[in-house]
């Protein structure tokens, strides 16, 4: 279907182009909309073929598995940094770049799967906990590359509570 999508969509613009081309002081009107409107119809039949690959049962599931491991490793790889002898400066930013970065990555990948797994609502409370922990974790990076432990501190912390609590979202909207 995507295919035949693509086509139209190309097949529009081409001959929108031909249409145009063909008189530089007058355009063939009804050649342009019919390539027009053959170039939107492929648009919109592309748009739901993406939607319903959205939509699949098992993009579903394996995004669903994504959110949870990635969500949770991002947890635990914080937890394990801000307690105890948290890294410092150079090493600090490398944790974040190696550990976080990937996990962050996919849960972002899967993130819109949310929507149909859950709800709106439930996608727009849990990427404003994520959304602030990924602000405190560029922060922590930041403040570490200019040599600012403290405040690196302080804000990996911030960081840990605000993933924990998307973590805890997304776990209760799996229990619903």
């Amino acid at each position: 279907m995507k295919k035949i999508a693509y086509l139209l969509l190309i097949a529009g613009f081409l001959f929108g182009a031909y249409a145009t081309s063909l008189d530089d002081q007058n355009v063939e009107w009804t050649m342009f909309v019919i390539a027009a409107i053959a170039a939107v119809v492929g648009v919109i039949i592309a748009k739901r073929a993406d939607q319903a690959d959205a939509r699949a049962d098992h993009v579903l599931e394996a995004n669903r598995n994504e959110l949870n491991e990635s969500i949770a490793n991002i947890v635990r790889d914080l937890d394990e940094m801000a307690g105890g002898d948290m890294p410092k400066d150079e090493h600090l930013r490398h944790c974040i770049d190696q550990k976080l970065r990937p996990d962050l990555r996919r849960f972002v990948e899967a993130r819109g799967s949310i929507v149909h797994l859950y709800s709106l609502q439930t996608y727009a409370d849990i990427m404003s906990e994520f959304a602030a922990g990924e602000r405190y974790i560029h922060r922590v990076w930041s403040s570490s590359a200019d040599g600012y432990a403290e405040e690196a501190a302080r804000y990996l912390k911030r960081a840990a509570g605000q993933f924990a609590d998307a973590r805890d979202q997304l776990a209760r909207a799996g229990r619903s």
